[in-house]
């Protein structure tokens, strides 16, 4: 392991260096092992690791690419790592979204476009009162990643859509045995929307920490 992890920083030395840009090819195997002091086999295992976590890109039949290096590209692997979070990380989780989304919600409150704010509160009133709970789940993952993706911050909107992933089966568990989940969820989405609506950063950034808060408040009492 330690002969590939001095590959992985070898390469990695080139990409923060500029020796290799974004959508550059390597060069070949061999030359670059020489080039770097490297043995074949750990030059492999490091692309091997380093395309698991998106930095390079393996074409079969072409060569190996540096990828675009977009965050959202490279913080796919967060989701990937905190879907094996345990039922008692999950409050940490949460926690970092009751910091992070808030955040995100004031900033998007002066660019979020209103043709965007007419569509999601579409999307809302489409599901009625009664809405079955994967419905919920599925549109209050989207109502939260389409507000994000408004913030003008691509790395802040990566992130939680990363952190997502551990907090919707905390979701479902949470809507299951409360009768006012529903109600209360479509009325704070509301509220959001409204904020959102009269470009209020600070009553979105309360009305989403009080979206969060709630179920952090839910998931530590069933814990």
């Amino acid at each position: 392991m330690a002969v590939t992890d001095e590959a992985i920083e070898k390469i990695k030395a080139m990409i923060v260096s500029g020796a290799l840009r974004p959508g550059d090819r390597l060069p070949k195997e061999s030359e670059l092992a020489a080039d770097l002091g490297l043995s074949r086999n750990s030059l492999r295992e490091a692309v091997r690791a380093l395309s698991l976590i998106r930095i390079l890109d393996v074409r079969q039949g072409d060569g190996t690419y540096v990828t675009s290096l977009d965050p959202q590209l490279l913080l796919e692997a967060l989701s990937f790592v905190v879907d094996f979070h345990r039922d008692d990380t999950a409050l940490e989780f949460l926690a970092v979204r009751r910091i992070l989304e808030p955040a995100a919600t004031a900033m998007a409150a002066t660019r979020i476009p209103p043709a965007e704010l007419d569509d999601l509160e579409r999307r809302l009133t489409a599901l009625g009162p009664y809405p079955p709970v994967e419905e919920l789940v599925a549109c209050d993952l989207e109502f939260h990643r389409r507000i994000a993706a408004t913030a003008g911050n691509s790395v802040l909107s990566s992130l939680l859509d990363g952190l997502s992933g551990p907090t919707t089966r905390a979701r479902v568990r949470r809507a299951l045995p409360q009768k006012d989940t529903v109600s209360r969820t479509l009325t704070e989405h509301r509220a959001i929307l409204g904020a959102l609506r009269d470009r209020d950063a600070e009553a979105a950034r309360a009305w989403a920490t009080v979206h969060i808060t709630g179920m952090e408040q839910w998931l530590r009492s069933t814990l």
